[in-house]
């Protein structure tokens, strides 16, 4: 369980929020680790590029990739919404590091929150949108 002694180093706080995930991220200056829930950030997005390369994003528009260390505690919904609840989280908390850096993440489109979320079910409907079977006879 990697641990970091924080206490002389200056802290960037994010949060991100994606679909029913949330994610408190903290950018400290380190050399690029990725800790999510106290696990390996490889390990705990099962290995996936595409989770691990979503989190780092913002990092990498920057040139900032080895600098820093990002901190998660994420909960809520699955990994995709874990990965771009960070990713949201890791951008927001580089802009408190920098004011010149919200332009290009901006224009990366990686301070804009995903609004999509579940529907709610109505009633006399199976789902949000399912009705039951009609037939005319």
């Amino acid at each position: 369980m990697p641990t970091l002694d924080l206490s002389d180093r200056v802290v960037y706080w994010g949060t991100g929020r994606r679909k029913s995930s949330v994610a408190r991220v903290r950018l400290v200056p380190g050399t690029g680790k990725l800790v999510v829930n106290d696990r390996p950030g490889d390990s705990y997005f099962n290995f996936n590029p595409a989770y691990l390369a979503a989190t780092k994003a913002p990092l990498e528009t920057l040139g900032l990739e080895n600098d820093y260390d990002i901190l998660v505690k994420a909960h809520g919904g699955g990994l995709t919404g874990q990965a771009d609840s960070v990713r949201l989280g890791v951008a927001r908390a580089l802009c408190q590091l920098d004011p010149e850096n919200r332009s290009p993440l901006k224009i990366e489109g990686y301070l804009t929150r995903d609004p999509r979320a579940k529907e709610r079910k109505k009633y006399g409907l199976h789902k949000a949108r399912k009705a039951p079977q009609y037939s005319k006879r």
